[in-house]
Order: structure tokens, then C-alpha cells, then sequence
């Protein structure tokens, strides 16, 4: 498995790393994504580091800390792994049950360490940008729990460009740790993140790390021009084609998974890989979270790992899921010598061979 710094730090983390949202299946959204129990979730997690995919990524509010408490039950050796989880998103209906809050990050890292069955993360994020609480009173916070070695490195998720900015320059003036990675969503369907977040990302070293990189699972195959969708497919129970958004434009989505099925015959990859792998070779991306809900799933995913498209097949997929840049950055386009693309410039993240966060 090939490693990446992850942005600015010391930390290098594995291309690929495993997303738990599928673990707990508490109610009708997270049994939709998987519902998977322990024994099922220890098959899978012993694959992936069979796999040398060492990283493990959860969230408090995933089942309602059902995940986080699979997850736990799953790991033998706690030094063979590196472990993520998220606070802010609200888990209960009380005032301070969400949110970034000194109380409730307090709180609720302590709860998640439990859950995990282990005394510190080696990232948390905060998984939604709190405009109710001062952004010193985050980062103050989480850099105490740093301090306190309950947390190795910190994170941002969901955020926009200037709330992103506004916390790293606070973390700057103060000297408080700062955010050295960005969870977003980033697909060949959605690519939003490639006006804003990825320049800023590639300027400040803040390592892109991807979720639903499939688009609600859309990127599998699953979805063609004619072709109705499996009953039992997450992607009837998620909005089509990207994250939680726009549906109007199916003749987009369609191109893609067109160039998409070219290249099933000229790689013999499946599609799901060959779109992983084109965010494999996008720079600033240093590890992407991939789910499953079965073995299956899960082997075809890390297929994605060891090779890499060609140019021409990468440009190919740029041009059918290219769309518009918005304002500024249509202006922007207009002057490049002025406003040049930081990101597309930037070398790729520095890469290591490894077996593990101990090698």
C-alpha cells in the first residue's frame, strides 16, 4: 500500500482507508449504508490489513455511536492502526448535544475513546463548522486534548473555504495546533472541491481526505443510460448523482459513467475502481475513505490500489465531468497569469512504501 504525508504533518497515512459509516445500522439511513454487526465488521477489517489499509475512520454520530463501538470490538493491536473519529454533529435533542463547544468536544471525545475502547485517536475531526461557537474556543479545545494525548492530529470536515482559513489563521496567530487535513466530498461526479478547498489546501498544507469518493455509491456501475437500479441499492435511498444534491443534470452524470465503461475494456478494472483511481492521481488527496457492506465490496475497492490510468484516459474523465467554473473563478480564468491554480501546479503528495503507521 502506498503511504502520503498527510498535508503538512509528520503523519503518513495510507492511500486508501476504511470508512465505518456501514458499521451499526441504528436506523433507516445508516441500515440503508450497511447495518454491519461485529463478526462481519472484524472480517473486514482484518482484509483491509491484510491489504495494508492501516486507517480506520468513524464518527460519533454514526448509528449513534453504534459504529464507533463495532469498530472497537474489532481491533486486536491498537499500535497497527491509525484511528479517526468526528465531534460536532448533534447526537441527542438536548442544546449542547452538538455542535464545537468546549462541553460537548469535552464530552464527547471522552465517549468516543470509550466506544473505541482505547485512550487516544490519531485524528479527530470536527466534523461541521459551528458558526454559534467562537472558533478560539474550538481550537483552543482541541489542542488542549492534544496536550493531553488524547488526540495525535486535528482535522476539519465539511467546512467552506473561509471557515477554513478563519481556523487555521486563528490556530497561526495563537499557536495552537492546526488542522493538517480536510475531509470533503470528492468524486468524479461532484468536484466542487476543486475551486476553492484544493488551492487553499495545496497553499496552507491541509491534506485532502475524500468521502463518498462513489457518489452514494452511483460510480459503481450501478447507474446507466436505461438501465433501472438494484432494489436493494443504497443509491435509490440517496440523491443521485452527487452528495446530497442536484439531480437535474443526469445527462452529466451519464457521460462519465460512459468514458467509465470505455475504460472497463481498455484497463479490466471495474468502474468503481477506475474512479478511485482517478482521485488517486488528483494532488492534495492524501488518503480516500472507502465503505462496503460485504467482502465483495470491500476486495473490489482495494483493486483500485497498484496501478494507475494513463494520461490520456485521466484527461478523458476530466472532460466528461468537467462543468463551469462558478464566479469568481469563471473571471479568474480570464487573466491566468494573474490567478494561476496552485493545486495543478503543486507536485503530488510524497509517497512512501510502508506496512503499517509503526513501519
Amino acid at each position: 500500500m502506498e503511504y502520503r504525508r498527510l498535508g503538512a504533518s509528520g503523519l503518513k497515512v495510507p492511500l486508501l482507508s476504511f470508512g465505518t459509516a456501514t458499521f451499526g445500522g441504528s436506523d433507516d439511513f445508516f441500515r440503508a449504508l450497511g447495518g454491519t454487526g461485529v463478526a462481519e465488521a472484524r472480517r473486514l477489517v482484518d482484509i483491509c490489513l491484510d491489504a495494508g489499509v492501516c486507517m480506520f475512520d468513524t464518527a460519533n454520530s454514526y448509528s449513534n455511536g453504534m459504529a464507533e463501538e463495532v469498530l472497537g470490538q474489532t481491533l486486536k493491536r491498537r499500535d497497527d492502526v491509525l484511528l479517526a473519529t468526528k465531534i460536532s454533529t448533534p447526537i441527542g435533542e438536548g442544546p449542547n448535544e452538538g455542535g464545537s463547544s468546549r462541553l460537548h468536544i469535552l464530552k464527547s471525545i471522552d465517549e468516543s475513546l470509550r466506544r473505541l475502547r482505547t485512550d487516544y485517536v490519531d485524528l479527530l475531526y470536527v466534523h461541521e463548522f459551528d458558526a454559534t461557537t467562537p472558533v478560539e474556543e474550538v481550537l483552543r479545545t482541541v489542542d488542549d486534548l492534544v496536550t493531553a494525548g488524547k488526540v495525535r492530529y486535528v482535522g476539519a470536515s465539511n467546512f467552506s473555504g473561509w471557515q477554513l482559513m478563519k481556523s487555521l489563521a486563528a490556530s497561526d496567530r495563537h499557536g495552537w495546533t492546526q488542522y493538517v487535513a480536510h475531509q470533503v466530498s470528492y468524486s468524479l461526479a461532484v468536484r466542487d472541491y476543486e475551486h476553492d478547498l484544493a488551492p487553499l489546501a495545496a497553499d496552507q498544507g491541509v491534506g485532502g481526505v475524500v468521502w463518498s469518493p462513489l457518489a452514494w455509491g452511483a460510480l459503481t456501475g450501478k447507474v446507466r443510460r436505461g438501465q433501472k437500479v438494484p432494489v436493494d441499492s443504497r443509491v435509490i435511498r440517496a440523491p443521485l448523482p452527487g452528495t446530497y444534491g442536484d439531480t437535474s443534470d443526469t445527462e452529466h452524470f451519464h457521460r462519465i459513467v460512459d468514458v467509465l465503461d470505455e475504460l472497463v475494456g481498455e484497463t479490466g478494472h471495474s468502474v468503481s475502481q477506475i474512479a478511485l483511481n482517478w482521485l488517486m492521481q488528483r494532488p492534495t488527496i492524501c488518503t480516500i475513505n472507502i465503505g462496503a457492506r460485504n467482502e465483495e465490496q470491500l476486495r473490489d475497492n482495494l483493486g483500485a490500489a497498484g496501478w494507475s490510468l494513463s494520461g490520456e484516459q485521466v484527461a478523458r474523465l476530466d472532460e466528461a465531468s468537467d462543468r463551469p467554473a462558478p464566479f469568481p473563478h469563471d473571471h479568474q480564468q480570464l487573466y491566468p497569469q494573474f490567478a494561476p491554480a496552485p493545486w495543478v501546479e503543486e507536485s503530488r503528495q510524497p509517497r512512501f512504501a510502508g506496512g503499517g503507521p509503526a513501519g
